[in-house]
């Protein structure tokens, strides 16, 4: 009795072991495959979304002159795109002269004077600004902190030293740090603290590698720092 059950226990084992090893495999090809397939969509897709928007305002003739159709008989894709970065390119060129810049002055000026559109104007620009500059503004390490409570550990990211006004109300002698503690598994969102430095442990782990954990819910750690059990 007891070698028929050792077997069917083996054999048992095998097929757990097969079928784990194709869903093994599967999940890595998954993790390969689904990354590189979605970028190409999304850059796909945005390019022809910027095209349908400039296409449209430039007369039919110069396309067709410059820039028929294929012999495969659809148009290029990211002539638009191309189109927009040239004129994004001309537009900023002439808006750093003098010429440009009080044009822009003038412009802005004449915005301020109407409520609705001041208001989606300064919001969009503030934003484009903060896309722009954000080498400049970016977080400097990732942290550990004690949150949601003591004993409770999470990975936030080091923003910089909290300054003028709460600075001087905060009346201690070690510095407050402004921290992002993000959220899984869209790192965009999450809470914005300000903890003592001295309650602040600074990682090794480059940023990239810290969001990379925080969206993986910590499934993909950092192969510099993965120590064996």
């Amino acid at each position: 009795m007891k070698e028929p059950k050792g077997g069917f226990l083996k054999l048992g084992k095998r097929k757990s072991t097969f079928f784990g090893h194709i869903r093994a495999n599967f999940l890595t090809g998954l993790v390969i495959v689904a990354p590189a397939a979605l970028t190409i969509y999304f850059v796909w897709t945005a390019i022809g979304i910027i095209d349908s928007w400039v296409l449209p305002l430039i007369p039919d003739q110069y396309i067709d002159r410059y820039f028929p159709e294929t012999n495969l008989g659809f148009s290029i894709r990211g002539l638009g795109l191309i189109i927009f970065l040239i004129f994004t390119l001309l537009v900023g060129y002439f808006m750093k002269g003098f010429i440009g810049r009080t044009l822009l002055r003038w412009g802005e000026s004449l915005i301020d004077r109407m409520p609705v559109v001041r208001t989606v104007y300064n919001s969009l620009k503030h934003i484009a600004e903060t896309v722009i500059n954000q080498s400049s503004h970016s977080f400097e390490k990732a942290c550990l902190i004690e949150y949601p409570r003591k004993g409770i550990w999470a990975i936030a990211f080091i923003a910089r030293p909290v300054k003028d006004e709460i600075k001087s109300r905060y009346g201690r002698d070690d510095d407050l740090l402004g921290l992002f503690v993000p959220t899984t598994p869209n790192p965009t969102s999450g809470f914005f603290l300000m903890v003592p430095e001295s309650d602040v442990i600074v990682l090794d782990m480059t940023l990239e590698d810290a969001v990379k954990l925080v969206i993986s819910a910590g499934l993909v750690y950092p192969q510099n720092y993965k120590q064996d059990s």
